[in-house]
């Protein structure tokens, strides 16, 4: 919106594309007045943002979500499972959200202003053949899905950006080297499922920006590996898995959550961008912050045959690790509120 001269202007917006003008409407000595209405979507990324969630239900996506609506911007749970969706964010706290199950996405996706994708199966379990191709087909199939709703949108309703997860593990593993995003991928499993990941999700429009957010591991209160890392802690039996020598890149819920609201706010936000704090720490040392946080001993590490049992080839995930670096995110000026694990851990445990 362009205006010249002494202008009062008022509107109402719904979470329809289309914008309904004005209620009141006083204009003097305008020499310029231009308006964009209708479906134009830059006017909506510097005001309101219309915003359609994959993985909504997650342990990062609950968060977004929150964090979407503090900031006043309208909301489109994309869910598999509306029941579940309903109990996670009630009408009374949630008025503004919109929950659409699948034959729905295409319309809500149709006039966002972004689409952030975070849905897959979650990889913290044992692994099998099966759950193998589940893990990579829940990433693949959602990722099309999206991808194929924004590229059929007309240009003036298409999203202007899709903020895509994937994950560190697109590195492979390793305990010497230090991994940025000009990092070539490994040769793991894991690896593979995130270059592919990363590969459907570049198909979109080449007028969509893409954002690309290789996430480590989510240091959480309600979810993710601390939440099944504190209790052993608090029963004593907490400690080290493996040899301890392993890199962990970690970041926590805060900062993940306002990365990606960043990258879907910010034209400077572009391609990759790794999701990870920016001090990786050894395994050794964060059982021993966490111990420290707690009040508890880190004495007792998990052998790898016990870790091996329990999770079969998925075990590597945390035998092995990686040392990621945030450097694409330090170059964007993004600001993290917690650059150390310990500080980190006293803000979730306290």
């Amino acid at each position: 919106m362009e205006i010249s001269g002494t202008t009062a202007l008022t509107w109402s917006h719904t979470v329809c594309p289309s914008l309904h003008l004005p209620q009141t409407l006083f204009i003097r000595e305008a020499r310029r007045f231009k308006v964009w209405c209708g479906t134009d979507q830059s006017s909506k990324q510097g005001n309101q943002m219309i915003i359609s969630v994959t993985g909504a239900t997650g342990f990062i996506g609950k968060r977004l979500v929150q964090k979407l609506q503090a900031e006043n911007h309208s909301i489109h749970v994309l869910t598999r499972s509306k029941s579940k969706a309903e109990q996670i964010f009630p009408v009374k706290d949630f008025p503004g959200v919109k929950i659409a199950e699948e034959p729905e996405w295409k319309d809500c996706i149709h006039g966002s202003t972004g689409v952030v994708n975070l849905a897959g199966l979650p990889i913290s379990t044992r692994w099998s053949s099966e759950i193998k191709k589940e893990i990579k087909q829940s990433r693949i199939k959602v990722t099309s899905k999206v991808v194929e709703f924004i590229k059929s949108a007309p240009d003036d309703i298409r999203p202007k950006v899709f903020v895509s997860a994937t994950a560190v593990g697109y590195y492979g593993t390793s305990e010497t080297q230090v991994f940025d995003e000009q990092s070539p991928s490994g040769k793991d499993y894991l690896a593979e499922v995130c270059r592919e990941w990363e590969s459907s999700a570049l198909k979109v429009n080449g007028d969509v920006r893409v954002a690309l957010i290789r996430i480590g591991v989510v240091l959480g209160k309600d979810g993710g590996a601390l939440a099944k890392m504190i209790p052993l802690f608090m029963m004593f039996a907490g400690g080290p898995l493996g040899s301890g020598n392993q890199w962990f890149s970690w970041i926590h819920l805060d900062d993940i959550v306002n990365l990606i609201y960043e990258a879907l706010s910010n034209p400077s936000y572009k391609g990759v961008i790794n999701g990870t704090a920016p001090n990786p720490v050894r395994l050794s040392e964060l059982c021993e912050q966490l111990g420290q946080v707690l009040g508890r001993p880190s004495w007792l590490p998990v052998p790898d045959f016990a870790l091996k049992a329990v999770l079969g080839e998925g075990a590597t995930v945390v035998l092995e690790g990686q040392r990621v670096v945030p450097t694409q995110a330090k170059k964007l000026g993004f600001s993290f509120k917690y650059s150390y694990v310990k500080d980190a851990l006293k803000a979730i445990i306290s």
